[in-house]
């Protein structure tokens, strides 16, 4: 989601590239999840799953925090409040989604609201309002643009997964 609607991501070029800016076909995981707050444990697990099934399990608890923080903004600015544990019978408007192109691991939460996700400084007493600062420390690389559809954005995040690669060769 990220390199397409952006095109702001490295990517892989070699000669077998077909001119889309990925060396071979990238595995891709998604997810819708449930209109409840248990959803951001749902999505967590999947993070943390679907990594491992990769191989990249040095980052994976990193994205897995990730994912947390950017659906749980999504939760809590991008659509109505929610109970619970309620179920909208609306479509829901919220998407996960994992990408391993190459050297990069990419996790995007896309959501209905066009607001521009800002990172702010919190005060030392402030609950909330850290989420932004923890991606950016967590992740390589992060940003937003508009989703293909133009009917919100896409927040994502991309995780360097060479050194895992290159781990896993040597075993």
């Amino acid at each position: 989601m990220a390199r397409r609607s952006c095109g702001c991501l490295p990517s892989v070029q070699s000669a077998s590239d077909n001119g889309n800016g990925w060396a071979a076909t990238p595995r891709v995981a998604t997810r819708t999840p449930a209109p409840t707050t248990r959803s951001v444990a749902t999505a967590r697990a999947f993070t943390l799953q679907t990594m491992a099934k990769w191989g990249v399990v040095a980052r994976g608890a990193d994205a897995a925090a990730v994912v947390t923080e950017l659906l749980t903004n999504a939760l809590r600015h991008a659509v109505p409040p929610l109970l619970e544990d309620s179920a909208a019978s609306h479509a829901w408007p919220i998407r996960l989604g994992l990408a391993d192109p190459g050297p990069y691991v990419i996790c995007a939460v896309a959501d209905p609201s066009t607001d521009v996700p800002v990172p702010r400084r919190a005060d030392w007493q402030d609950e909330a309002g850290r989420g932004l600062l923890v991606v950016a420390s967590l992740s390589d690389q992060w940003g937003y643009c508009t989703a293909p559809d133009y009917h919100g954005k896409v927040v994502w995040a991309a995780f360097a997964t060479t050194s895992d690669r290159a781990d896993r060769d040597r075993i």
